[in-house]
C-alpha cells in the first residue's frame, strides 16, 4: 500500500515537474546559480551538490522576475541554499539548520526551532517529497514516536503543516499526521501550560537567548509560544474539519478562543500598546517591547483593536534600525546589553524574527481595517531584509547582524548558509500576493506598494494542482499579456485588473 501511495504521489510531481512556465524562462536565471557556484570551494556536501543545483532548482522552484536585480538575486540565492540543507537520512529527505554537526541536534543533525520556517518555506517546492520524509520523520522516526527532541524548543509546526495543505491541496497526508499532531499538543499541555491556561517558556527554549524579559532559566508565558500554540490549535480544528470529526474540530476552536482571551488579557501592555512578556513567579508584565510582541498577527489571533501596536514598528526610536528590524526595542536600557554565547536576542537583527514579523505583518495588510502599516512600509522592510543578506558584496545569509551597520555577527562556519528564516515564501505570499486558501478561489493581493515597480511576474509556482502565474505589467510591454495585474492557471486567464490590487476568480 506505501509503494502504491509513493507511485501516485510521484507521478503527481512528475507531471507537474514538466510543466512549463507561461512567461519566465528559467535558463535567465541560470547565472545566479552559476554565480553561487563561484563562491566557495563547497565543503559539505548533502543530498544535492552545488553541480546539480541548477537542475535541481528547474525541476522544483517558482520563478521569479523584478526590477530589482538584488531582490531577485536572494530569492535565487534562498533556494540555492535551502537545497544545501536537504540531507538523506536511514528515514528519508531532511532539511537541516546547520550544515555542520551541532551537539544538541537530534538524530540526522536536526534541530526544530526552525521547522516551521521549513515548512512554509519549502511547501513551494514542486516535490513535496522532501518535505512529507521530514515531518515523518520528525513525527515518527524515534521507531514510530517523535524525535527525542522534538519539543526541546517551541513551534509552530502544526499550523505550518495546515498552511502547506492550503498550498499542496493534500488532504491524505494531514489527515495521516493528525493523530501525532494530536499527541504533540497534548504534550505541550503537560509539559509547558501553567494552570491559568497560558504556555510559558524558557526564553532559550523560544530559540531566542539571553532576551531582555527573560532568562534561560525562567518560566514565563511568552507572546510567542502562545501564538504558536493558538495557531496549532486553530490548525488541529481546521484539520479535524476535514477528518470529519466534530468533536475535535469544537474542542480546538475553544482552546485558540481559551487562549486568544488571555493572550489580549494577560500580555497586553496597556501602557505600551504591546504585547509582552509575563514575568514568573511575580505575576507582572516585563515591560519591555520585544519583536516576539508582533508574533500574535502570524496567526490572525488579535482583535483589531490591539493594531496599534504596529505604530512602533517603523519608529526609529523602536523596532525600524537600519539594517533591519530589531529584536529588541531601541529605547530600552537593557537594549543589546547582556548578549552572550554568540547568541543576542537582546537587540540585534534575526532573520528568524525577520521572517515571523514580516509574515505577520502581511496578515495585518489582508486581513485586517487598519491604518498603522502601509503596502510601502511593508516593501521597505522586506527590501532591508534582501539588502542585508550579503557579506562583502556576496548573497550570505547568517544567524544575526548588528542593527546599525549590518555586519554578520557570526560569520563563521557555523551559521553559514542558516536556515533559520523564510524569505521566498515572503515573496510569493506577501510581495506577490498569493494568498493560500482551502477553497477552489484563488486570492492575489500584491502588496508592492503602486508606482514602486512597472513590471514582475511570479510564475511556475505548484498550486492546487495547477502552474500559477502572477503578472504585474503596467503597460502591457513586458510580457505581452495585457496592461496590469493578470493570474493565470495553467496558462489561462483566471482573473485581471488594470491595478495592483486585490483580485479572487476561480481556478
Amino acid at each position: 500500500m506505501q509503494i502504491k501511495l509513493f507511485n501516485t504521489v510521484f507521478f503527481l510531481w512528475l507531471a507537474a515537474s514538466v510543466s512549463q512556465a507561461q512567461v519566465l524562462q528559467p535558463a535567465t536565471f541560470k547565472h545566479y546559480v552559476d554565480y553561487f557556484n563561484t563562491m566557495e570551494q563547497e565543503p559539505m556536501v548533502q543530498a544535492i551538490s552545488n553541480t546539480e543545483a541548477w537542475s535541481w532548482m528547474q525541476q522544483n522552484i517558482p520563478l521569479f522576475e523584478c526590477p530589482d536585480k538584488k531582490m531577485e538575486e536572494i530569492y535565487y540565492f534562498r533556494w540555492w541554499t535551502l537545497r544545501k540543507h536537504i540531507k538523506k537520512t536511514p528515514q528519508g529527505f531532511a532539511f537541516t539548520e546547520f550544515l555542520i554537526q551541532r551537539s544538541y541536534a537530534d538524530k540526522y543533525n536536526l534541530i526544530s526551532s526552525a521547522l516551521g520556517h521549513h515548512i512554509y518555506e519549502s511547501r513551494w517546492l514542486h516535490n513535496q517529497q522532501y518535505l512529507d520524509d521530514d515531518l515523518l520523520t520528525w513525527y515518527r522516526g524515534n521507531g514510530g514516536k517523535p524525535l527525542k527532541k522534538l519539543r526541546f524548543y517551541s513551534s509552530w509546526n502544526t499550523d505550518a503543516i495546515y498552511n502547506r495543505y492550503l498550498v499542496n491541496g493534500d488532504t491524505a497526508f494531514v489527515k495521516k499526521i493528525f493523530p501525532d499532531l494530536l499527541a504533540d499538543y497534548q504534550e505541550w499541555e503537560v509539559e509547558k501550560r501553567y494552570p491559568g491556561g497560558l504556555f510559558w517558556q524558557y526564553d532559550v527554549r523560544d530559540a531566542m537567548e539571553e532576551t531582555i524579559s527573560g532568562g534561560r532559566k525562567e518560566k514565563n508565558p511568552r507572546p510567542s509560544i502562545n501564538g504558536y500554540m493558538y495557531g496549532n490549535a486553530k490548525a488541529l480544528s481546521g484539520i479535524a474539519r476535514l477528518t470529519g470529526d466534530n468533536a475535535w474540530q469544537q474542542l480546538y476552536e475553544a482552546k485558540a478562543d481559551t487562549l486568544k482571551r488571555l493572550v489580549q488579557q494577560e500580555l497586553w501592555n496597556d501602557k505600551d500598546h504591546f504585547f509582552e512578556v509575563r514575568k514568573q513567579p511575580a505575576d507582572t508584565l516585563a515591560n519591555v517591547m520585544e519583536e516576539i510582541g508582533f508574533i500574535p498577527w502570524y496567526f490572525n489571533m488579535p482583535d483589531a483593536s490591539y493594531n496599534n501596536a504596529w505604530s512602533r514598528l517603523m519608529d526609529k526610536k523602536h523596532f525600524n534600525a537600519p539594517a533591519g528590524i530589531t529584536t529588541a526595542d531601541r529605547s530600552h536600557p537593557g537594549f543589546r546589553t547582556h548578549g552572550c554565547c554568540k547568541c543576542e536576542w537582546d537587540g540585534a537583527v534575526w532573520p528568524f524574527a525577520t521572517a515571523q514579523t514580516l509574515t505577520a505583518m502581511a496578515n495585518l495588510l489582508n486581513n485586517y481595517r487598519q491604518h498603522v502599516v502601509t503596502k510601502k512600509d511593508y516593501y521597505m522592510q522586506l527590501r532591508k531584509y534582501a539588502l542585508s543578506q550579503y557579506a562583502q558584496g556576496r548573497p550570505y545569509i547568517g544567524e544575526y547582524m548588528d542593527e546599525n551597520t549590518g555586519k554578520w555577527l557570526t560569520a563563521d562556519e557555523r551559521g553559514r548558509y542558516y536556515n533559520h528564516s523564510t524569505f521566498n515564501d515572503l515573496v510569493i505570499t506577501g510581495l506577490a500576493g498569493l494568498r493560500p486558501r482551502a477553497d477552489d478561489r484563488i486570492e492575489v493581493n500584491p502588496l508592492l506598494p503602486a508606482g514602486t515597480w512597472d513590471w514582475f511576474a511570479l510564475d511556475n509556482v505548484l498550486y492546487h494542482g495547477k502552474i500559477i502565474t502572477i503578472i504585474w505589467d503596467r503597460t502591457g510591454k513586458k510580457y505581452r499579456k495585457g496592461k496590469g495585474l493578470s493570474v493565470w492557471a495553467d496558462g489561462k486567464l483566471v482573473k485581471r485588473s488594470k491595478r495592483l490590487t486585490k483580485i479572487t476568480g476561480l481556478l
